[in-house]
């Protein structure tokens, strides 16, 4: 039996498969003619992008596009019909990244159609301010800031070197047992030393959008 087996395996082979898939955009424009001002969402974990354009329009922020962007790989929720998704897991990672940065860059093509990008600001809620920081750094067009809510920074931006965004806001819940206070220190020294403008909120609540930092992150795109 053992000998079956090791010949099944000596046979076996795993493939990566390029596909051309779609996916789902929210965009509520602030103007339909000139340079535009982006702020793009970033959903978490078994979200989807309605609820992530729901918490951005809690940061008020006079003349900015909102586009809230839906990872690619969608479920249902629990037993419910309700269509969430994931960004990515650990499986082929580095493809994931890549397919993921890629998709981005098309998302903000489309939202802009053909309008130049004046100012693009990434806003991400746990799962999804890991791929607010991939697609800040490795984009097409770098970000001008990362509002970054409950999630920590991936490592593999932090090995890439230089990260060049200028302004980044990192917050979390005073109960937040998965972005802890010791990762947002972590990050804040990572980023500083990389050249970021690093500012920290820390709010009384757990891992959840918050009005206080809805109310930062207004702060940062005024002073924009």
């Amino acid at each position: 039996m053992e000998s079956t087996v090791e010949n099944i395996m000596e046979v076996m082979r795993e493939l990566n498969v390029s596909v051309t898939t779609h996916g789902r955009v929210l965009v509520e424009d602030a103007a339909a003619t000139g340079p535009v001002r982006l702020l793009v969402g970033f959903h978490g974990y078994a979200q989807n992008a309605d609820e992530m354009l729901a918490m951005m329009r809690g940061i008020p922020g006079s003349g900015w596009t909102l586009a809230s962007i839906q990872a690619l790989h969608r479920f249902y929720r629990g037993r419910s019909e309700t269509t969430v998704a994931s960004w990515m897991t650990r499986q082929d990672r580095d493809l994931a990244i890549a397919d993921n940065v890629a998709y981005i860059d098309a998302a903000l093509a489309s939202v802009a159609e053909g309008r130049v990008i004046e100012r693009l600001v990434f806003v991400g809620f746990s799962q999804g301010v890991a791929m607010a920081f991939r697609a800040a750094v490795l984009g097409a067009r770098r970000a001008d800031a990362v509002l970054a809510l409950g999630g920590d920074v991936p490592p593999d931006v932090l090995a890439s070197g230089a990260v060049s965004v200028p302004r980044v806001l990192l917050a979390r819940g005073t109960r937040d047992e998965y972005y802890t206070a010791d990762k947002l220190r972590a990050d804040q020294t990572a980023l500083s030393s990389r050249g970021a403008s690093v500012e920290t909120l820390t709010f009384d609540g757990g891992h959840e959008w918050h009005v206080d930092f809805a109310g930062r992150a207004t702060g940062v795109l005024s002073s924009l």
